[in-house]
């Protein structure tokens, strides 16, 4: 595969969302990723969403375009194998990410001595190296407090999980940062991060914490509507339900004409003695504006305005399902060219994103499936272990690795 980090080795040990998305991520831009499972699937095997086989598409969705190897790592051979993987020698490899960390084993201390410039990144759930995942960290920092509809007296808990998506492209970050100092001055180090820490940075990063720390009303629930600035939802009169943003001044301005409210909204703000040029007096007036839009929303079907919303740039969009996205947004079809209908063994076949980003420099590079379990078992032994075919052969003889031939022995 080419792509801008071609020639780059990283090997994964991994579990759960953050890291095999850095690793993903990695492989997308050109990189060789490796990643080694136990016998039989690790933690993400079987995990949900299921394809009507019954096999993981969460799994395949993280990892493709990476290399599998599957070892018994409970065994001193499985874990002399994995040591080797990792420190094999090469300018380019020696970098190796995680957050299934073990002391002694498994842990930057005990693999640098094997190679000295050994990069290595750790995701800890959080910094006291206690577990934590996406659903434990959000309401641990209080973000279900703020979502959900007005007056609704529980925390609401979000599908997405915004922290492992920060901390895996945290992850790819700091790997290509200590990377780069490697290059320069020939040293490698560890890189430790958490979940928990990403969550706390980012929440601080947009003024969360400082609002909590120095203002005494708590930030509530605003359902959909845009905190601080104006954005809302309406149900139109064909059923559908739309959201607009007037964010900034431009965005505003283009919201109030295309719905032909001026004299309306000129009222509100006389009548309030509130300039509704600036955001945060909108986000006080939201009722009320909101009041004025509602009905021009409720006598309209989508169809009326879409086009008039487009042309006009205004920043809307209609609330869909996923199945109701794919069908209807080209933006998840070949017609953008980071999918790629692809058909994934034991899965089907589906639109499949690659990288988001476009290179200058490099061609986009289409996606690529994601192996079955230990598909490059034999591979990853000879060429990066450096074993013989003597030695890979008694390897799966005795059952120490495993390949989608589980039980031959591979060809001398």
């Amino acid at each position: 595969m080419g792509g801008i980090l071609k020639g780059m080795r990283v090997v994964e040990g991994s579990a759960f969302v953050a890291v095999p998305l850095a690793g993903m991520t990695l492989a997308q831009m050109g990189a060789e990723v490796i990643r080694f499972d136990r016998m039989g699937g690790g933690l993400d095997a079987g995990r949900w969403p299921l394809a009507p086989s019954g096999q993981s598409l969460f799994w395949a969705g993280l990892n493709k375009g990476k290399k599998s190897i599957a070892v018994d790592m409970t065994r001193p051979e499985g874990q002399d194998l994995v040591t080797r993987i990792i420190t094999a020698p090469g300018e380019d490899a020696g970098l190796f990410l995680t957050n299934l960390r073990v002391r002694g084993w498994m842990d930057y201390e005990t693999l640098s001595q094997y190679r000295a410039d050994l990069v290595m990144v750790t995701l800890m759930g959080d910094r006291h190296g206690r577990p934590a995942v996406d659903y434990t960290v959000n309401p641990a920092l209080g973000i279900p407090e703020m979502t959900g509809p007005v007056g609704w007296p529980e925390p609401v808990a979000h599908a997405l999980p915004a922290w492992d998506i920060a901390a895996g492209h945290l992850v790819v970050s700091s790997l290509l940062a200590a990377e780069r100092e490697r290059l320069r001055r020939g040293r490698g180090q560890e890189v430790e991060l958490s979940l928990k820490d990403v969550a706390a940075a980012t929440i601080g990063h947009l003024g969360l914490i400082g609002d909590a720390a120095l203002n005494d009303k708590e930030r509530g629930k605003s359902g959909n509507a845009l905190y601080g600035a104006y954005g809302q939802d309406f149900v139109c009169a064909c059923g559908r339900r739309v959201i607009v943003i007037g964010l900034t001044h431009r965005q505003w301005r283009g919201l109030v004409k295309a719905t032909g409210t001026e004299a309306a909204m000129a009222a509100l703000a006389a009548r309030s003695g509130r300039d509704l040029n600036d955001e945060g007096n909108r986000w006080h007036l939201r009722r009320e504006i909101t009041a004025i839009l509602r009905p021009w929303f409720a006598t309209r079907e989508l169809s009326s305005f879409a086009e008039a919303f487009d042309a006009a740039g205004l920043t809307w969009s209609v609330f869909r399902t996923v199945r109701e996205a794919l069908a209807e947004d080209p933006d998840l079809s070949e017609d953008n060219p980071m999918f790629k209908l692809l058909m994934q063994p034991g899965l089907g076949r589906f639109p499949v994103p690659g990288h988001p980003a476009a290179f200058s420099a490099h061609e986009r590079a289409a996606p690529q499936p994601a192996p079955q379990l230990g598909a490059h078992t034999e591979e990853v032994l000879g060429d990066v272990a450096g074993l013989s075919d003597t030695e890979i052969a008694q390897l799966f003889d005795t059952g120490v690795v495993q390949s989608p031939r589980f039980g031959a022995r591979p060809a001398a």
